[in-house]
């Protein structure tokens, strides 16, 4: 099961490309094939109606959909901002969910995703995971129940960016199993 992973920043040391890295790592030993992707290798501009008339989708819009289109599953680490998903993200699902208009299916409906947030908060990024799921449902993915939120981020991740929070580390591996073992389910 081929499961793309990845963060809503571009921040190089962010908390949560870390997390994505800690999920990764759960993937693989889940029995998954873990895909770690990095969203700033993919620049688009801001959604704009005018561009869009103009120009269509860019080109990494559709890049994105097509990788998106080739994995069974999605784990997304989402940094919390202002108790939603980070700016980053939400143009990134914004645009890819605009390609279908012009070329291929929506690469969203019908995939298994896993959300996961960290932060230096005492909720680890939970507000945001709300936000994150109804835009996901939005675009037809099947969003499982189980969350993950890493609270006092600053502090949970060693140096070369190990999750050294124990409980943590059980919830990140629980969900990556859980992502890998429905997607495989659902694929029979």
């Amino acid at each position: 099961m081929k499961i793309l992973i990845f963060a809503g920043s571009s921040r190089l040391d962010s908390v949560n490309r870390k997390l994505a890295q800690a999920a990764a790592n759960a993937v693989n030993t889940a029995g998954g094939e873990a895909t770690l992707l990095e969203l700033a290798d993919y620049p688009m501009p801001l959604l704009s109606g005018e561009i869009e008339a103009e120009n269509g989708p860019p080109e990494n819009a559709f890049k994105l959909q097509t990788i998106i289109a080739e994995h069974a599953g999605l784990m997304i680490a989402s940094p919390e901002h202002n108790h939603s998903i980070s700016a980053l993200l939400k143009n990134t699902l914004d645009w890819v969910s605009r390609t279908p208009r012009v070329k291929g299916g929506n690469p969203f409906t019908g995939k298994v995703a896993g959300i996961m947030a960290a932060s230096p908060g005492g909720l680890g990024g939970l507000q945001g995971l709300d936000h994150l799921e109804r835009v996901l449902t939005t675009l037809g993915a099947m969003v499982l129940p189980k969350k993950v939120a890493v609270p006092n981020a600053d502090k949970a991740f060693s140096n070369a960016g190990e999750l050294l929070d124990a409980a943590a580390l059980r919830r990140v591996t629980e969900l990556a199993t859980d992502v890998v073992n429905v997607t495989r389910k659902l694929s029979v």
